[in-house]
């Protein structure tokens, strides 16, 4: 199915008498899902005794979702109506940001909220661009922006900030192409990203 044709079927969502329900799932189907997956930092001789807390990531409405998002121009936004990720973004960002820092095996304790030790440094996320985006000529183009702070807890002094972002041309337009296309670009960003927060947090 192109992606012409599925934003035709999302666009009838807004007729009367039609639900998103009965026009994605008429006879119970479900979606494919997609997962993304962490990376392996190098490992580290020594393990110290610090923790880090990674909070779930900030993101704008559109993003904090499950679905694959699809960016018509700046202004309109959609989602593939067959296919979805594992989690809502951040919440799966959060868990490929916490595995891949504690692959280093360099910080004695990476988790989330509510979870481990008193914390002492804290990761701060937020997603700009986790997106698909419909170029001018017709293209596709997977896009993934965010924000990385990075916090000592006692007292709050940020010890960094940085952006990271990366986009990849797709050659089409179907779920399992997007889904590796944003592997791709977690696997250019993370290593950068990873090896910045580790070394800010001691």
């Amino acid at each position: 199915m192109q992606l012409s044709r599925r934003l035709f079927i999302l666009g009838l969502f807004a007729l009367p008498g039609c639900s998103a329900l009965e026009l994605l799932s008429p006879s119970g189907d479900v979606r494919d899902v997609y997962e993304l997956r962490p990376i392996s930092l190098p490992a580290q001789t020594t393990r110290s005794a610090r923790s880090m807390m990674v909070l779930s990531p900030a993101a704008p409405a559109a993003i904090t979702t499950d679905r694959i998002l699809i960016r018509q121009d700046p202004l309109a936004v959609t989602y593939l109506p067959d296919a979805s990720w594992s989690d809502s973004v951040p919440d799966m960002m959060q868990s490929v940001l916490i595995r891949s820092l504690a692959s280093a095996g360099r910080i004695g304790f990476v988790g989330g909220q509510g979870s481990g030790p008193v914390p002492d440094t804290v990761l701060l996320t937020r997603i700009d661009a986790f997106e698909v985006a419909v170029l001018d000529d017709g293209r596709f183009e997977a896009r993934i922006s965010m924000e990385l702070t990075v916090l000592r807890d006692r007292d709050q002094r940020v010890l960094g900030t940085r952006r990271f972002a990366s986009d990849l041309s797709l050659a089409d337009d179907q779920a399992r192409t997007i889904a590796r296309a944003f592997q791709q670009l977690l696997d250019a960003i993370l290593p950068e990203a990873g090896t910045w927060v580790l070394a800010r947090s001691g």
